[in-house]
């Protein structure tokens, strides 16, 4: 379970409700930290003791490196052999001083087309793809009894550094993997579809199966947050929600959001001017049998909404985890479930009816994306 900070949501519910949580990531801290050849001090919103209190006993506390965003420091770190080196070596210092029981790798993402990629196009970055799989077995080697797990992209089109040639090498260095089934669609589409749909998951998940990846060691990614995009207007979407064109959302030269989608979780306000639109969409919104996921068009403001009510969470546990039997699901994330927490109570009830998780495993986690 991915639990955050600044500008974020810092709530763990009371002790009963996260009695089934095995794995905590905290995020998120720096990765240009690491590159530093004197590094003692190691920036986060809270303390690895701290939060061992909130969590029962066993509870396995990682601290999370990088996030959207957050790419430079990853790609400094992987150059070359020296460098890897070093920011492996503090990250052995970091889980030492801290007293974390491992890491979590979070950098969105390998090879490019991350936060940065109309800045710095996929092919000045081509490299990361076999330095990324490099720069894990460097931090196995540096901390070889702690857990490494990574946080990896869930969109096809983003898997540039998961292929065939990588993964058996990066699956010998990690844990597992945390495959971030949410913002499947994001403000790069011109479509709708479902954001975090059991389709668009299945084939996230299957994507790496096929490239190697034992499915036992790949974690489902729930999302805790609603989103929406803006519709064509005059678009007939009524007829045909899935897939009705929507309007420019990303600047084509810079890549800026332009304010055509957004997304908010459960712990947030509603932003007025959405307000009445999203009543509307939790009062008439459907469930599509076919791509897995809820979703309501309004017609009034051209807006579609997708998101995962508790219900569309439980079945996605035999439509996926049973299906192909993965080692467990963590959620995008703790906090943002506050304060009902009711999609927290239906992944543990999910969790809890299906033989497909080995351990039972609820890893926590959190994140910032399109």
């Amino acid at each position: 379970m991915y639990l955050t900070g600044v500008r974020q949501h810092n709530v763990v519910p009371e002790p009963s409700l996260v009695s089934d949580v095995t794995h905590v990531a905290l995020a998120f801290m720096q990765s240009s930290i690491f590159n530093r050849n004197s590094t003692s001090s190691w920036p986060l919103f809270t303390t690895v003791d701290a939060v061992r209190t909130e969590f029962s006993n066993g509870t396995s506390i990682l601290i999370s490196i990088g996030g959207w965003g957050d790419t430079q420091g990853f790609s400094t770190a992987a150059r070359t052999d020296e460098s890897r080196k070093l920011f492996a070596e503090n990250i052995r210092r970091m889980v030492d001083d801290t007293g974390a029981d491992g890491v979590d790798i979070d950098w969105e993402y390998p090879g490019g087309n991350g936060e940065d990629y109309k800045r710095i196009p996929n092919s000045e970055k081509f490299w990361e793809t076999a330095a990324y799989p490099q720069l894990l077995a460097e931090i196995r080697a540096a901390i070889p009894d702690k857990l490494i797990t990574a946080a990896v992209p869930g969109l096809p089109r983003d898997m540039l550094a998961f292929t065939k040639e990588t993964i058996p090498s990066i699956s010998a260095s990690v844990d597992f993997l945390n495959v971030m089934t949410y913002d499947l669609m994001n403000r790069r589409d011109t479509v709708t579809k479902h954001h975090t749909g059991v389709q668009l998951s299945l084939e996230s998940i299957d994507a790496y199966i096929e490239a190697g990846m034992p499915p036992e060691k790949l974690n489902l990614g729930l999302a805790y947050y609603v989103k929406w995009f803006k519709t064509v207007p005059g678009e007939q979407c009524a007829k045909q929600p899935i897939g009705c064109p929507t309007v420019l959302m990303e600047d084509p030269d810079t890549g800026a959001d332009l304010g055509q989608a957004g997304a908010f979780s459960w712990n947030d306000r509603v932003p007025q001017e959405l307000a009445a639109s999203f009543e509307k969409a939790k009062i008439s919104g459907e469930y599509d049998p076919f791509g897995g996921g809820y979703y309501f068009w309004d017609s009034n403001e051209n807006i579609f909404w997708s998101w995962d009510t508790a219900n569309a969470i439980k079945r996605k546990f035999p439509a996926i985890l049973e299906k192909r039997k993965l080692g467990g699901v963590f959620a995008w994330g703790l906090g943002e479930d506050a304060p009902e927490f009711a999609h927290l109570k239906a992944t543990t009830a999910g969790l809890g009816d299906s033989s497909a998780a080995p351990g039972g495993k609820l890893s926590t986690s959190r994140k910032d994306e399109l």
